[in-house]
């Protein structure tokens, strides 16, 4: 008869038995987002890319992580370090770039820019630049999936000075008093801009405030996509069988600063160097080699192709014209023929 330990090292090899596919999936989409967000800083530094920009670079396993582990139809709303959702979700890499240069054949036409993607037929409902704005809007949207009875869900980003907003309070209330099907992830890299959590409140293992509306809520490393996966898969579950939400505090780290703005003289090089040592890239990078699941000429041919991708994300975007001034009054309100005064 086998031990409690030989049941508990078989359920853990079980548990992290996936298929080539995801590994590989993890692998190509974290790259993709990683050499995106690399070219998109260096075309800020060119003044190609203006305005506001906040990249995504260390955290891309919050991402995968949770695509793999959800359904098609599932929807997806997070703050203004938006780039690299839509990318994880499939929107043609070309037309992010083109909104972050603002041109017309952005994915928002141009006018949203770096904080503002959308891409409705992907599920991804934005960008959102007031600070826990979507958290509320997260909540609506699974709202709706339950009213309709979709069986969907939606997962609600939010970076860690988010939840000192009154608003993901009332949004965590009304989540677990209806038992809406949205699985709320804070992206805590550490840094609210640049004021670490540590000297913003007296709680500062964030996944206890869910705690006060007795919602699940537990930490994840992540820093690991297998362990992302795991902790989105199980609050969908939760999710589809009418239970209501899951509070996951996703412990991350941004390799740059809060935006391209930012030096980020607030930390040392030492605990930056600390966390890019558990790159969560590198991390899956091991395992594919390691389970022999493709060898290391396969994953520069990859690098390959990623890099072409950005490429030509750049040179489409170079190449694709301005907005119309007209464009202006266009998608603000349903009505088309809204009266605007224009005197």
């Amino acid at each position: 008869m086998a031990s409690v330990k030989d049941k508990a090292k078989a359920k853990a090899t079980a548990k992290d038995n996936f298929s080539n596919e995801t590994y590989m999936f993890w692998y190509e989409t974290m790259q993709l987002m990683r050499k995106f967000e690399e070219k998109a800083g260096q075309l800020y530094g060119q003044q190609k890319i203006r305005g506001f920009c906040h990249l995504y670079i260390g955290q891309e396993a919050c991402v995968a992580g949770a695509i793999s582990a959800l359904e098609t139809g599932d929807k997806y709303i997070t703050a203004y370090r938006d780039h690299a959702h839509p990318i994880g979700l499939g929107s043609d890499p070309k037309t992010i770039m083109a909104e972050l240069y603002g041109k017309e054949t952005g994915i928002s036409k141009g006018k949203g820019g770096s904080m503002h993607m959308f891409d409705k037929e992907k599920g991804f409902f934005g960008g959102h630049g007031i600070v826990g704005a979507q958290v509320p809007l997260g909540l609506g949207i699974g709202f709706a999936e339950k009213y309709q009875k979709t069986g969907k869900l939606c997962v609600t980003y939010m970076g860690d000075g988010a939840v000192r907003q009154g608003a993901f309070h009332e949004a965590l209330n009304l989540a677990m008093t209806y038992k809406i099907p949205v699985i709320f992830a804070i992206e805590n890299n550490g840094y609210a801009m640049g004021t670490s959590v540590q000297r913003t409140s007296n709680v500062t293992e964030l996944y206890k405030l869910g705690s006060a509306y007795d919602m699940p809520s537990f930490p994840v490393d992540a820093m690991s996509v297998v362990d992302v996966h795991h902790a989105f898969a199980e609050a969908a579950e939760r999710a589809r069988k009418g239970d209501g939400p899951t509070l996951l505090e996703l412990r991350t780290y941004r390799y740059k600063g809060h935006s391209m703005s930012d030096p980020a003289k607030y930390r040392t090089k030492e605990e930056l160097e600390e966390y890019k040592a558990k790159d969560p890239i590198e991390q899956v990078r091991q395992l594919i080699l390691d389970k022999k699941i493709a060898k290391e000429a396969d994953l520069e041919k990859i690098d390959d192709k990623i890099k072409d991708q950005v490429a030509e994300a750049v040179q489409f975007s170079e190449d694709s014209g301005w907005p119309d001034p007209s464009e202006s009054l266009k998608d603000v309100y349903a009505q088309q023929d809204y009266p605007y005064l224009m005197e």
